[in-house]
């Protein structure tokens, strides 16, 4: 990997960073927009961004595709559908049952005091 391209990628990495922070929310329309040009991410102002419906995504691969930096996949992480450190930590993790370690003073021949038993739902029964 050459030079040039590794300070490509840092240049667009900042203004990325910099759309998604300075991008004007519209709770109304329920849209995110971008508030001035990004030339390097092929953004204009007023273009939006991130809303719920009818919308094209924008993604970091595609802007590094448009110029032609190589091994692209590198500088970005998986889509979470298909991997990643989330699914990782979600299958791998979270998904394992510890064992609960049992009290040294529990013991499992040790029966309970007795309760007052109820007498097939009449009322209980008073010993």
């Amino acid at each position: 990997m050459s030079v040039n391209q590794k300070e490509i990628v840092e240049v667009l990495k900042i203004e990325w960073k910099k759309l998604w922070q300075e991008r004007l929310n519209d709770n109304v329309s329920a849209e995110s927009v971008a508030v001035q040009d990004y030339d390097q991410l092929f953004v204009d102002k007023g273009t939006i961004i991130h809303a719920i419906r009818d919308f094209k995504a924008l993604y970091f691969k595609e802007i590094l595709e448009e110029h032609k930096v190589k091994n692209a996949e590198r500088y970005f992480p998986p889509d979470l559908r298909v991997g990643g450190w989330t699914k990782f930590v979600r299958t791998n993790i979270t998904g394992q049952k510890t064992q609960r370690k049992r009290d040294a003073n529990f013991c499992a021949c040790e029966k309970e005091e007795k309760k007052q038993l109820k007498q097939n739902g009449r009322g209980w029964l008073h010993v």
